[in-house]
């Protein structure tokens, strides 16, 4: 999978380990609601593991997904109180306690459960974790707009750069340095045109910012000699509010308690609209989730959850218009998942869909887990393709997902100088000795051919094995490495 919206059906932990290398380091935002360890028995969950089964459960999944998020991605785990302190302790080792954003209460109930005799139980609670949080977004749960003095987001004039001296703008991250880029997000055209270094909360120095803005240079000046603090968004990357003479209107935060959210009453009407007599139970709504996703996420970003359950997350972000990877490994994930996301793309006016103006659209792609990477003899398995292995050893090397529009026949792609080719399942398309997956000087000559003027100050070469001798590979430059022994032991 490269792009778009993707539904995986098997263990979530395998899945894991299989998209890693293509989306590591590309996730806006995940969001996960696994088992709560209550002792229950669902008839989709196995609800009912042994206190330290269930933390090993939790622990390699938690630590995989980190490695997903963006330098600004969040993450929400969703769990009851018989687990939320145990949670917390294992994501603070996994994530850093600095990196902890807080806890949202959920009003679950509208009336109290007494199956604790002690006291009613109407909350569950959300932990919210940042890959970074110096960069994470500021969780932005909706917007006063009344007292708004310059609406400098809004879009519909011709194109104009406006000009922002150093001090004078105030960023919803501390410290970060972004480069000239594109930074248009929904229907906000804006470009970064300098460089530009924020040292806690404020730009080092003057920049520009290309786009749609409705005043123009002389009025941004007013509103800086009149000492009005200017507040901008990271993406899209636009001013989103002044603070002028006091006036304490802003966009909102998101609160640790959220009041008027759908409680699971609600969300199981959701479930028995979509699923009649098959609805999940506690689902989870819409509205929560939708809050949730919109408060970190700019449309076009990417959201994942690995325990997908009846769909909810993936059925959000694509209202939303956001990307979205879903994994489930219950057969749910057919009978429930993929009817609820054709439902979607069909329009469905459930949930969120008002609230959105959702009219239906898109797509999404639905794959079966395949064979692991290794066979139980070590080997490459068979039906391993040249891009999948590819994608692993560009992880395994550079703990970073791979772009598969970088590679050109054996040339994978350059990293931080170091350049990567791979010899396999015959990429040459000859009948070379062992199909080409042997590094000899012909193979070397294609490598070189393949790699045409990209710059790098070394080589490394994959392949089953190699007839370069030792001195042969100095002259060259090259690493060679073997496949599959070098994959396992690389990370």
């Amino acid at each position: 999978p490269k792009s778009g919206n993707i539904l995986v059906h098997g263990d979530n932990l395998e899945a894991l380990k299989a998209l890693l290398p293509f989306y590591a380091g590309r996730v806006k935002c995940i969001y996960i609601d696994p088992p709560y360890n209550t002792g229950s028995a669902f008839e989709h969950y196995d609800d009912n593991l042994e206190h330290s089964t269930w933390l090993d459960m939790m622990y390699p999944r938690l630590k995989l997904l980190r490695d997903f998020l963006r330098e600004d991605g969040v993450m929400f785990c969703h769990i009851d109180d018989e687990e939320s302190a145990y949670l917390k302790v294992v994501m603070d080792e996994i994530f850093g306690r600095k990196n902890y954003c807080g806890q949202i209460v959920w009003e679950k109930k509208k009336k109290p459960s007494f199956l604790n005799v002690n006291m009613g139980c109407v909350t569950e609670y959300i932990h919210a974790y940042a890959k970074d949080r110096k960069c994470s977004p500021a969780f932005i749960g909706g917007v006063t707009t009344a007292g708004k003095k310059y609406p400098f987001n809004n879009a519909g004039n011709s194109l104009g750069v406006l000009h922002f001296p150093a001090g004078y703008v105030e960023f919803n991250c501390r410290d970060q340095v972004f480069e000239p880029q594109d930074m248009s997000g929904g229907n906000i055209k804006t470009e970064l045109l300098d460089r530009l270094e924020v040292v806690n909360g404020r730009n080092v120095g003057d920049f520009r910012l290309k786009g749609e803005w409705r005043y123009s240079q002389d009025t941004l000046n007013e509103i800086i000699k009149a000492n009005e603090r200017i507040v901008i968004s990271k993406a899209p990357f636009r001013p989103n509010h002044i603070k002028s003479g006091g006036d304490p209107k802003k966009m909102k935060n998101l609160l640790t308690v959220e009041s008027g959210m759908s409680t699971y009453e609600d969300s199981s009407a959701e479930g028995i609209e979509l699923f009649g007599a098959e609805a999940f139970d506690y689902p989870k709504p819409e509205q929560l989730i939708g809050l949730l996703i919109s408060a970190v996420t700019d449309k076009g970003d990417l959201v994942l959850d690995s325990f997908l359950g009846s769909g909810t997350t993936s059925a959000v972000s694509m209202k939303m218009e956001r990307r979205t990877i879903g994994i489930e490994m219950g057969e749910h994930a057919k009978t429930h998942c993929a009817v609820r996301l054709k439902k979607v793309v069909d329009g469905e006016q459930g949930g969120i869909s008002a609230a959105v103006v959702w009219q239906g659209g898109g797509g999404f792609k639905f794959y079966e887990l395949g064979e692991p990477l290794l066979d139980e003899n070590g080997a490459i398995s068979e039906g391993i393709d040249f891009d999948t292995l590819a994608a692993h050893i560009w992880w395994r090397e550079t703990g970073s997902a791979w772009d598969v529009a970088t590679r050109n026949g054996t040339f994978l792609g350059v990293h931080d100088g170091v350049a990567y080719a791979m010899l396999y399942n015959g990429v040459l398309h000859d009948r070379s000795y062992a199909g080409g997956n042997v590094l000899t000087p012909k193979t070397m000559r294609i490598i070189r051919e393949d790699i045409g003027a990209a710059k790098y100050s070394r080589l490394v070469v994959y392949g089953e094995c190699t007839k370069l001798g030792a001195a042969k590979l100095r002259e060259e430059n090259v690493e060679f490495r073997q496949t599959p022994y070098d994959i396992v032991t690389r990370r």
